[in-house]
């Protein structure tokens, strides 16, 4: 079949999982229009921002850099939301009788029906008004908005191709946790840059633009300043440039589409030596005590290996953790006391214990017949949150003293981390077991239908009791700065911290376990709900 007989096909069949996809229900419909809505007003005020722009003494560099950030996002896209479109798994198509070329001009072309290609022209047009000066600039803006259009949309489609059997398969549907990661990660370069700009002007742009303007497809924008600056050879290089890269980008969707539409998927089947060795590996399980603690700290780490949602939480926490405090010092206006922030974050993973395991909870509950049992089960949870946290709280710590080179604070600032630790296993064991909730497993929630109000009173309550408890440990803080020969004591506060913490920890767990153990069957309705 030829590309012009299936091309309007594949359209309509985009158009229509659209459609059909908004018929589901009334929330995704309502929540489809709304981010449509907004992303098409982003795109209208960026446009009149970027035209807003022109002839500005920066406004290459502006532009430039926004393409190449647009262009990373069309690579991540296919990564992080591999569910985000349908269409973006050709193996679907496996069984019809097409054409590899064919079949990527069709979809190719489906491709640009969406609010992410709308969104991504609205920047391009933006992007050459700002910077074209001349009837040529815009003759060349105009090839240059079609071939950067073209090359994030097959950048996209060639990054799909090349993952689309890790993708599909359960690890790779893990892969989609790094985008908090990345998100936190994100929004802090973006809040450093955004102070570094403010303080210094757009001329901190113009480096990085100038790496970046010979980098497709943000090179088919610079040859547009080029033009105008009547520097053709230049421009013809860079648009150049640009269209090489879709000639290659093209030609390796091309090649993982054939392999994808002529050969055997294997990648979910483990060989027999491999699936052999991992059923005689015990690994973790070596280093933990031989009994039921060592049996409940396996399962929860296994929990934060491979539990999406469970990984999901503990990624995002991770890099918060670190994000806050070290950006914080690497700006010069960050605390040791920001430190903290990796406890707490951490912390939180102790709420609601058993939600995190859901239906399966039941198995758990068969084994508990004694506040004895709930004590064991609930300590050997904290066990296993305090291997990842303790030292991970302890490394950004000492990193983020020594950027701001303030090492007569680092045992103060372990003190509190330990405290403030302490205090959130112990508000944690005692909110799993009072106000415990379900978490589902599919979709994007993390709360199940009418459990919103637990979740907020288990975890901000939670947090606030935590904070309440590290109270004498802040005073005492507070007291020995302030103290004439208080500096001579500060380090009191490392081992007073510590302590303080473990005896909050311990409190809370035996203050949770008889709880736990007579509400057993509460708990295991609340936990299945979702």
């Amino acid at each position: 079949m030829s590309a012009e007989a299936i091309t309007p096909v594949f359209v309509r069949l985009k158009l229509s999982l659209l459609r059909n996809g908004l018929r589901q229900s009334g929330g995704r419909k309502a929540a489809y229009i709304t981010s449509a809505v907004f992303a098409l007003l982003f795109a209208a005020l960026q446009l009149i921002g970027l035209i807003a722009l022109r002839g500005h003494a920066h406004a290459e560099s502006v532009v430039v850099l926004a393409v190449a950030v647009l262009a990373l996002g069309w690579a991540v896209m296919p990564l992080f939301f591999p569910g985000g479109d349908e269409t973006l798994d050709p193996t679907r198509l496996v069984m019809l009788p097409l054409r590899p070329r064919p079949l990527m001009r069709a979809l190719l072309t489906s491709s640009l029906v969406g609010i992410g290609p709308l969104f991504t022209l609205c920047l391009l047009v933006g992007s050459v008004v700002a910077v074209a000066r001349g009837g040529a600039a815009f003759a060349v803006g105009a090839v240059a908005v079609v071939l950067a259009l073209l090359v994030c949309v097959a950048l996209a489609r060639a990054v799909a191709a090349a993952n689309v059997r890790l993708l599909t398969s359960r690890k790779g549907r893990d892969l989609a946790v790094l985008s908090g990661l990345v998100i936190a990660i994100g929004a802090q370069v973006v809040n450093f840059g955004a102070q570094r700009i403010g303080a210094s002007g757009l001329g901190e742009l113009d480096p990085a633009a100038g790496v970046l303007q010979w980098v497709p497809p943000a090179s088919a924008i610079g040859a547009v300043h080029a033009v105008g600056e009547g520097s053709y050879g230049v421009a013809l290089a860079q648009l150049a440039l640009s269209a090489g890269a879709l000639v290659a980008l093209l030609a390796m969707w091309s090649r993982h589409l054939t392999r994808l539409m002529t050969s055997p998927d294997g990648s979910t089947l483990p060989s027999a030596e491999s699936a052999a060795r991992e059923r005689t590996s015990t690994g973790l399980g070596r280093l933990l005590p031989p009994s039921r603690t060592g049996t409940v700290m396996e399962r929860s780490l296994r929990y934060v290996w491979r539990d999406p949602k469970t990984k999901t939480a503990w990624v995002t926490s991770l890099a918060i953790g670190l994000i806050v405090p070290v950006f914080n010092a690497w700006q010069g206006t960050g605390s040791v006391y920001f430190a903290c922030f990796a406890a707490g974050m951490l912390g939180i993973q102790m709420y609601n214990q058993f939600g995190q395991d859901t239906s399966a909870f039941w198995m758990v509950a068969m084994t508990i017949s004694s506040t004895r049992d709930a004590y064991v089960e609930l300590r050997a949870r904290a066990y296993a949150l305090l291997l990842i946290t303790l030292p991970y709280a302890t490394l950004v710590t000492v990193l983020t003293t020594a950027m701001l080179g303030d090492w007569r604070r680092l045992p103060e600032a372990l003190g509190l981390s330990f405290a403030l630790l302490g205090a959130m296993l112990a508000t944690g064991a005692w909110t799993s077991a009072r106000f415990p909730y379900s978490i589902p497993q599919e979709g994007y929630k993390n709360v199940a239908p009418g459990q919103t109000g637990l979740a907020w009173i288990s975890i901000f309550g939670g947090m606030m009791a935590a904070a309440l408890l590290c109270a004498p440990v802040i005073a005492l803080t507070i007291w020995l700065n302030v103290s004439a020969d208080g500096d001579d004591w500060t380090w009191l506060l490392l081992p007073a911290g510590t302590a303080y913490g473990a005896a909050l920890a311990t409190a809370g767990l035996k203050l949770a376990a008889p709880r736990t153990a007579r509400r057993l069957p509460e708990i295991l309705t609340a936990v299945s709900k979702g």
